[in-house]
């Protein structure tokens, strides 16, 4: 394997683009400069990640005039009254219609900015720049773009494919262990929805991915972009099979909600409700315990939560998920799992078993 190398290509003809994955590309004009077709740039990035690798992207892009915006880090901010204020930044300067938005940062900074590019003068060019494992694996890539509201998550956003993906790994030797295991939430979630040989790839190599042996990182970003990718292929906007996807979301994002954004990283929520769609599938007769017990054994040995919390409790975690999205005909629509590497969408499922699920994971 070419570790310098790594392309993945997304067909989704005229707004197909290639996704990156290398070490040390973050400074290269040669990823970025053929994919700007204008003068102005504005990157939009965090107070965490700015001091860290700002100037070292604006390596890549010499003579373009590269304006700033640097956004308090945090789920809390994504939101729009943080797009109104990048909005308020791009008039005052101003950007023109030519301009293109990269996103350095994690999915909080990718999603906001790609909502943004999405509206700006009706759609601008766009650059997904992720620097966490999550958005490395996941959220940069299928051009989901969108922001949060206070009564549910994501529920605001358009469909709006950015021109290139450039995933540098290097970015993650900064990366906190916490959320690090974060990301990896986003990894076994492909296993588990198709793909089972990678899944027992994982129980056999997980050491070496999480002390970031170089091979191993390369090995889970570009399968995981891989699988993503073939899934967004077929289904761009989410009409059909591209809701696998969504496995442990409902539940994560409930959790996300009636937390307020910020005590659970999104992958944390996520770990959580994939192992409670397990269970749930368990009670449904769908999956076996064995498998459930190796969902639940990965999930804990890079480091997610497996346990009942107490910061939630089981009815507004129920609320939260009646206001999710993926909410149909006014019934729940979920990601369960028939075994490791099956999983299926389902809304005609047994009530009670979710019922059960939620009160054993929710005590408080």
């Amino acid at each position: 394997m070419n570790i310098n190398n790594i392309t993945v290509p997304i067909d989704l003809g005229n707004r197909s683009y290639e996704i990156r994955i290398a070490n040390g590309i973050l400074s290269d004009p040669r990823e970025f400069l053929d994919w700007i077709t204008g003068e102005q740039v504005l990157v939009i990035t965090n107070d965490v990640v700015q001091p860290l690798y700002l100037d070292q992207l604006k390596q890549a892009l010499p003579s373009k005039q590269v304006e700033e915006m640097i956004l308090p880090d945090g789920e809390h901010y994504k939101s729009l009254k943080t797009a109104g204020e990048v909005f308020d930044q791009m008039l005052s300067i101003p950007l023109d219609r030519q301009v293109t938005v990269l996103a350095l940062g994690g999915g909080v900074i990718g999603d906001l900015s790609g909502f943004v590019a999405a509206c700006y003068q009706r759609g601008v060019g766009f650059f997904q720049v992720p620097t966490t494992l999550l958005a490395q694996v996941d959220s940069s890539v299928g051009g989901k773009t969108g922001v949060n509201h206070s009564s549910a998550k994501n529920m605001i956003g358009a469909f709006y494919q950015p021109l290139r993906v450039v995933a540098d790994i290097g970015t993650l030797r900064t990366l906190d262990p916490r959320q690090f295991s974060s990301g990896m939430a986003e990894v076994l979630k492909y296993g588990l929805i198709n793909d089972p040989e990678f899944f027992s790839w994982m129980e056999q190599n997980i050491d070496s991915v999480m002390q970031h042996d170089q091979t191993a990182l390369i090995k889970i970003i570009q399968r995981s972009c891989i699988n993503k990718a073939r899934i967004v292929e077929q289904d761009e906007r989410e009409s059909g099979v591209r809701a696998l996807l969504n496995l442990g979301h409902t539940f994560g994002h409930a959790i996300e909600t009636v937390t307020g954004y910020g005590p659970w990283l999104h992958g944390e929520a996520v770990g959580l409700g994939m192992l409670m769609a397990a269970r749930m599938s368990t009670l449904q007769g769908w999956l076996d315990n064995t498998d459930f017990l190796r969902i639940r054994s990965l999930l804990e040995r890079v480091g997610l939560p497996v346990d009942p919390s107490n910061d939630f409790k089981p009815k507004e975690l129920q609320e939260a998920m009646n206001m999710d999205k993926k909410v149909l005909a006014g019934k729940i629509r979920l990601i369960l799992m028939q075994g490791i590497g099956k999983a299926l969408i389902c809304q005609n499922y047994d009530p009670t078993a979710l019922l059960q699920t939620i009160e054993e994971f929710a005590t408080g």
